[in-house]
């Protein structure tokens, strides 16, 4: 197989969560290239359907349904409908999330039970009825977790204060290497992706008080781009990654290097 033929796509079927815009959309963006029929999951619905024309343009055949992931009820019912539209599921692509800003002596239980819900049980949920309802019996599967560097560790004193968000990230990365510890057997692998600092609508406004500060703690001094997980997401769920799972990739310009 030549290295184009591994990240080749073409009849596979993958769901990216989240994939309305941001990261998501970039992750989905870059599967439709390859060849990949997407379900893209949201809860706004005119996102949605800005997104699967977006990527029409594109070439990439692609399907919106509206859920709010962080419902358990609501899982199932994008489950059953996602797989209604796509037959199986061959990727998914855990990128639904989102966060809060509290310091820990303030933070309200009402947004750490949000950030848990969504951001952990969320992707404990799907990614159970997918594998056992698609993957498992197909012997095959790649699983993309989108964590954080936020997952990896804690903040610099002075900056955010973001303690369950980290703490939800931080999950992720660990969910990753359980669950590729214990799925491998059915030829499914699970990676993570560990973004750095993107702009994105989740990050405007924290970006709009430190963006400096972060682009001068980072070896590349710069933030990421609509590019920079393209080719990373590509690699974990292609046959191009085939042998690497249980692995959390840093996409964060060397910020966790130094």
């Amino acid at each position: 197989m030549s290295v184009r033929e591994s990240m080749n796509l073409a009849g596979r079927k993958a769901i990216v969560t989240g994939g309305s815009r941001g990261l998501g959309l970039q992750i989905a963006e870059a599967l439709g290239e390859m060849g990949a029929e997407i379900v893209l999951a949201a809860r706004k619905q005119a996102e949605l359907d800005e997104a699967v024309a977006h990527l029409a343009k594109q070439g990439v055949r692609a399907h919106a349904i509206a859920a709010d992931l962080g419902k358990p009820e609501s899982v199932v019912a994008f489950a059953d409908a996602a797989l209604g539209k796509l037959g199986h599921c061959d990727i998914l692509v855990n990128n639904a999330g989102t966060t809060w800003g509290a310091p820990m002596a303030e933070h309200p239980l009402e947004a750490w039970q949000k950030l848990l819900n969504l951001n952990l049980t969320g992707v404990f949920l799907l990614t159970q009825v997918i594998g056992k309802r698609s993957m498992i019996p197909r012997k095959y599967g790649r699983i993309l977790i989108v964590a954080s560097i936020a997952g990896l560790r804690g903040n610099e004193p002075g900056t955010n204060h973001t303690i369950a968000y980290n703490t939800t990230k931080g999950g992720l990365v660990n969910f990753t290497r359980a669950l590729a510890g214990e799925w491998g057997e059915h030829g499914i692998t699970v990676n993570a992706l560990a973004p750095g600092f993107f702009p994105s609508k989740m990050s405007r406004a924290t970006l709009a008080e430190i963006e400096d500060q972060v682009k001068a703690r980072t070896p590349l001094h710069r933030l990421g781009d609509d590019e920079d997980l393209k080719g990373a997401a590509l690699l974990f769920c292609s046959d191009a990654g085939k042998h690497i799972t249980g692995q959390i990739l840093a996409v964060d310009g060397g910020v966790t290097a130094v």
